[in-house]
């Protein structure tokens, strides 16, 4: 070992450089930070061969004093903190003062600024990997400030070799520009690309039209098939969109959320948001949202990591509920008359069946095939009696015969039921056209959120049997049902060991008195086993009772009458995250008559 030594400062900055700078994105990050928090209100980006040849950033901000120059490129010079203070209270995107010189010792760099209104007083100053140009030149420079980076890594070959293709560099620099458009929506950002304009995000006002912005930068899709959410609590402030469950993603890659004005990824937002869509998003499949969090910066520490993509948060409790919480609400609130208002659900798969249907390739033996499958789908299907809180007894209800005539400009939101269809769906007219409803995953949602209600306020309503039933278990599930039995009656279940191998059930829950009780009983008995102790079974408790309320709705291939069908439809509109069943999946559909009369080319 050679004896301790300092090292010299490029290479310091060099080793700084590889904790920040890790492609041309992460150059275009640092560059854009510093536009914003200049206050600029307009934001040139030109980019060649994606970044990798030259990045060219130019605001209209405060701009930078001559005699600031060359600080302006020395490691850990900032006019953004003086103090510990400061640190504890970070209200701007950068602060280490790093990034610059960092950049600078990896690339062909250049600073020009201009903190006066005389657009011939502005000055630059250079550098060449790290080496600092002594001189500082005069150069024409509009107010604000215009930092070029050409060649990056050129004198860092280990870490070039690692950058991929021009499209992909350019993809990265796209993502960085459109995460951080979304965080200063008055700003405009304007984005060449060799020398062509490829995106123009003009400046607009957050609470007038917002929207517009979203959907420049996250698809006008997403901006029509979202809900606007905000909400003020513990101090702390959220506001932005949050996709329809209906609008779902893939992967993770439509996920925006800041934390006073900074884009951040932290593992309390994403399990809070991911609890709140729990069980109206189906499996494998992701939300999308852009949402906003202001609160006090000393109770979030910003500098834990040299990115700043992460953020720590000194109370994670009240911030994962109070997120949790404001999302799982207004996903809640969201009946079939707010989503009705949205984009048609599944706009994309009727188009696609209607461009398929109008093909003259699609021939008569595979739509014969298709409407083989699609009516024998669900022939295997135990048929089980609805719950015990009956489609009939909720027909009594309704203030009019459903039979009786109605205008379509009288039809609620889910319309009037005009047939049953293969005693799997509901066909209903509303004012837009045809509603067609799951009608086992309607009810399912129904029965599943008023036992949630009730298991929550403690009062769920048991039933006992006339005739208790013995059921045949292995002596392993006798002696969970005996351990737990404290937890099945707080589930609405009297339960029994009786034997060693058998128990017996005395008391059921109300809402699934005409279920078939054996297998019901066999399935719960199944996740007790399967989540163990008391402290797991609490947390999983929605997916016990998600089993349970599968029991409790009504089966295919139930003849359902017109009354008891409009029943459902108005259960539907009165009862949270009807829009999905318990397991993510849509209760109902909407086609348009504009989308039926493309179906048989009316008008064409």
């Amino acid at each position: 070992m050679t004896t301790i030594q300092q090292l010299p400062s490029q290479l310091i900055n060099q080793i700084a450089a590889g904790e920040v700078i890790e492609r041309p994105a992460s150059v275009l990050k640092e560059l854009l930070e510093n536009a914003l928090d200049a206050g600029a209100s307009k934001i040139i980006v030109e980019l060649d061969q994606g970044g990798m040849q030259c990045i060219r950033v130019s605001d209209n901000g405060v701009g930078i004093d001559k005699s600031e120059l060359h600080m302006a490129l020395m490691r850990h010079a900032t006019s953004k903190i003086s103090s510990m203070e400061d640190l504890e209270n970070i209200t701007t995107l950068g602060f280490r003062g790093e990034a610059l010189p960092s950049i600078a010792s990896v690339s062909r760099f250049s600073i020009a600024s201009n903190n006066s209104d005389d657009g011939n007083a502005g000055w630059v100053i250079t550098a060449d990997g790290g080496e600092l140009d002594d001189e500082v030149i005069p150069v024409r420079q509009m107010h604000g400030t215009t930092v070029e980076v050409k060649d990056l890594f050129f004198n860092v070959p280990a870490r070039k070799k690692f950058l991929r293709t021009e499209k992909t560099e350019l993809k990265h620099c796209d993502s960085v520009i459109r995460k951080i458009a979304l965080s200063c929506f008055n700003v405009q950002i304007i984005v060449k690309h060799n020398g062509r304009n490829t995106l123009d995000i003009s400046a607009s006002d957050f609470f007038e039209n917002g929207t517009n912005r979203v959907a420049e930068v996250s698809g006008k899709q997403f901006a029509e098939q979202s809900i606007y959410l905000e909400n003020t609590a513990h101090e702390m402030q959220v506001q932005g969109w949050i996709s329809l469950p209906t609008f779902s993603r893939s992967q993770a890659d439509l996920q925006y959320f800041y934390v006073n004005g900074r884009a951040i990824r932290d593992k309390v937002i994403s399990h809070a948001i991911k609890q709140a869509y729990q069980d109206v998003l189906y499996h494998g499949r992701f939300p999308a949202f852009v949402l906003f969090l202001e609160m006090d910066p000393a109770q979030v520490d910003v500098n834990a990591h040299p990115t700043k993509h992460e953020v720590r948060f000194r109370q994670s409790r009240y911030v994962h509920d109070f997120i949790r919480h404001t999302v799982r609400k207004a996903i809640a609130e969201t009946m079939p008359k707010q989503e009705q208002q949205a984009a048609e659900q599944y706009r994309e798969i009727v188009d696609d069946y209607i461009r398929a249907a109008q093909s003259q390739s699609v021939s008569t033996e595979q739509s014969y095939a298709h409407r083989e499958s699609v009516s024998y789908s669900h022939v295997n299907e135990p048929v089980h009696s609805y719950g015990a809180q009956s489609l009939n007894e909720y027909a009594l209800l309704l203030k009019t015969p459903p039979e009786e005539k109605h205008t379509t400009e009288e039809a609620p939101p889910l319309g009037f039921a005009i047939e049953q269809l293969h005693g799997i769906y509901i066909l209903a007219q509303n004012a837009n056209g045809l509603v067609i409803v799951d009608m086992h995953a309607a009810h399912e949602r129904i029965v599943y959120e008023k036992l949630k209600a009730s298991y929550k306020q403690g009062d769920l309503a048991t039933q006992p049997l006339l005739v208790p039933i013995t059921i045949n278990v292995s002596s392993q599930e006798a002696a969970i049902a005996e351990q737990h039995r404290d937890i099945f009656l707080k589930f609405g279940f009297d339960i029994e060991r009786f034997g060693e191998d058998s128990i017996v059930v005395r008391e059921i829950p109300s809402l699934l008195q005409q279920a078939d009780v054996n297998t019901l009983v066999l399935d719960v008995l199944s996740d007790l086993n399967m989540y163990g102790s008391t402290e797991k079974l609490e947390e999983a408790k929605n997916e016990l009772l998600s089993t349970m309320a599968c029991y409790g709705s009504v089966r295919a291939h139930r003849k359902l009458t017109l009354a008891e069908m409009n029943a459902l439809l108005r259960e539907m509109e009165n009862t949270e995250r009807s829009a999905q069943c318990n397991h993510g999946r849509p209760t109902w559909v909407q086609l348009s008559i504009e989308q039926l009369d493309k179906l048989f080319k009316r008008g064409q």
